[in-house]
């Protein structure tokens, strides 16, 4: 609803031209300046809800890539033209209706407590970014008046402000949660091969970039229709075009991975040993069709633990020398008081050559953090959490007959941290050893599959990604799939998995892009907002669609 706060500024009549009343940003002398007149709070929120949900659907429960765009930009048009308070309101929609939407099967077996737990938890920093976006959409088009400041500088402002709250998500709290990406929405896309030119933080800030870039060219009539149709359809195809970077594959080695879909879920009912006899049971065909260079087994396989039961670490040993090739297997091993969530490879003759111990638990699912403070809010929930993982300090490289593999438990994927540790380590393909059992007949898997491959791409390795019940694939340096299993099915694959030796500029920079880019839009925000209070050129001309309404 429109309500009159002022007179319009001597000389300006209180009819505006109708170009005038088209742009929030052009006065009635032709000059454009101001800051975006924002949807009335109601449209706001559908929009950012829209969005939200239009986001969720280009990730891969669902796989429309393209969704990206117009969900981005839905959330960042909620964000224009806000106060503080609107603005925290209408990000902290937009951040619910996305994560209600992309980590539903937290609910499964745990109930909607941890799921609206977790995502509320998330919105709330969500929300905090989407003021900045707002800020941005205010400082920015004051401080650099023109085409220049609203179409070039405000997107690039925009991606890295988005990148910054990602860097945060990602790291913060209690080593963050990463999930939810914009990048991860990219894994079988024209984009995709760009994360070994970026990294994953490089390309949600590219895809950020051209969607804050569409919505400002749909926004400015300071350009010509054609001009600003022409300018996000030409950035989006130059970045496509850049070239997949030359693969340094050279060789390859045999590898089986065995699917056992025993009964491996938490609250799956099973006895000891179940999920290793499933596993057993999957491999024996194995027996007799090799060679293997090794014979992967997926994260927690061996329940009982071969390190304190004898009798599994006979039976891996026989079955070690019946296929005549190492096992990978992953299990729950302890140190005295100490547990931890680890990899072992296991030799027929030696038992247990080396072990990589998972570094960084899951809060609330693999331990919990301050657990007498939370067990004192929601103690049945803290209690299904019956034992606290201790992070691990071994390498996550393992060296098997001359092959060096770099070693990856579940979430581990999705962490930038782990992979130049391997790659540094010599790792020449990825062993990802997972349980999505926890998760049952939902879509979660294919999300971290989906991970998986833009790490593949990302390190120009080739990924084994093995899981309990599914989805297990061996992906290729670039993306594409030599083998996979069928979901929820027991089986094996067997694959000549290329070997690489290169470093691609993702992991050579690392984390510098991620800095840079959040780096980027934090400087150019504060920058915008010296510029606004510190000189007469960040005050603008008085706008009569500005100060003769207000929404």
């Amino acid at each position: 609803m429109l309500r009159k706060i002022d007179s319009p500024p001597d000389g300006v009549s209180g009819r505006l031209p109708r170009r005038v009343a088209r742009n929030p940003f052009r006065t009635s002398g032709g000059a454009v300046t101001g800051r975006l007149r924002g949807l009335p709070l109601w449209a706001a929120l559908l929009s950012a809800a829209a969005g939200g949900v239009l986001f969720d659907g280009a990730f891969p429960d669902h796989y429309i890539w393209p969704l990206v765009f117009p969900g981005v930009a839905l959330l960042l048009l909620a964000q224009q033209g806000r106060r503080a308070w609107s603005a925290l309101l209408v990000g902290f929609v937009g951040g619910l209706a996305f994560y209600i939407s992309d980590i539903y099967w937290t609910a499964l077996y745990l109930g909607p407590i941890p799921w609206l737990a977790l995502s509320i938890t998330e919105a709330a920093f969500w929300a905090l970014g989407a003021l900045l976006y707002t800020l941005a959409y205010r400082w920015v088009p004051r401080a650099l008046p023109g085409v220049f400041g609203r179409v070039v500088a405000l997107p690039l402002i925009i991606a890295g402000l988005w990148t910054l709250r990602e860097l945060q998500t990602n790291h913060w709290p209690f080593t963050g949660f990463a999930w939810g990406r914009v990048a991860y929405t990219q894994s079988q896309s024209p984009f995709t091969h760009l994360v070994a030119w970026v990294g994953v933080s490089g390309l949600t800030f590219l895809l950020v970039w051209l969607s804050a870039l569409a919505l400002a060219c749909v926004q400015e009539v300071g350009l010509k229709r054609v001009t600003r149709a022409f300018i996000p359809v030409v950035a989006a195809l130059a970045v496509a075009s850049v070239p997949a970077w030359p693969s340094a594959a050279h060789g390859t080695t045999r590898v089986a991975a065995v699917q056992g879909d025993g009964p491996a879920g938490y609250f799956e009912p099973h006895q000891y040993g179940d999920v290793e006899n499933a596993q057993i049971k999957a491999t024996v065909p194995l027996i007799g069709k090799g060679p293997y260079s090794m014979v992967v087994w997926p994260e927690g396989a061996a329940d009982a633990n071969p390190l304190a039961d004898r009798s599994s670490a006979s039976t891996l040993s026989a079955l070690s020398n019946a296929l005549d090739a190492p096992l990978v297997v992953g299990a729950i091993t302890e140190d005295g008081k100490k547990t931890f969530n680890s990899s072992l490879l296991w030799d027929g003759s030696d038992g247990k050559l080396a072990q990589y111990d998972k570094q960084l638990p899951v809060p609330f699912g693999e331990y919990i953090p301050y657990r007498s403070v939370f067990h004192a809010i929601a103690p049945a929930l803290v209690d299904l959490v019956q034992r606290d993982y201790t992070p691990g300090t071994r390498p996550n490289v393992f060296s098997i007959d001359g092959i060096k593999a770099g070693i990856s438990i579940c979430f581990d994927i999705i962490d930038d941290r782990q992979l130049p540790q391997m790659i540094n380590g010599g790792a020449q393909l990825i062993l990802a050893q997972t349980n999505n059992a926890d998760f049952g007949q939902t879509e979660e898997n294919v999300q971290q599959l989906a991970i998986a491959r833009m790490r593949a791409v990302e390190a120009d390795r080739s990924v084994v990604n093995i899981s309990t019940v599914g989805t297990s694939q061996v992906i290729a340096p670039d993306g594409h799939t030599i083998a996979s299993i069928p979901a929820y099915t027991p089986g094996r694959l067997v694959a000549d998995v290329p070997l690489s030796s290169g470093v691609t500029p993702a992991v050579v920079i690392g984390s510098g892009v991620e800095i840079g880019a959040a780096t980027l839009g934090a400087a150019g925000l504060i920058g915008c907002l010296a510029l606004v209070l510190g000189t007469r050129k960040g005050r603008v001309l008085p706008d009569p669609a500005l100060t003769s309404f207000r929404l």
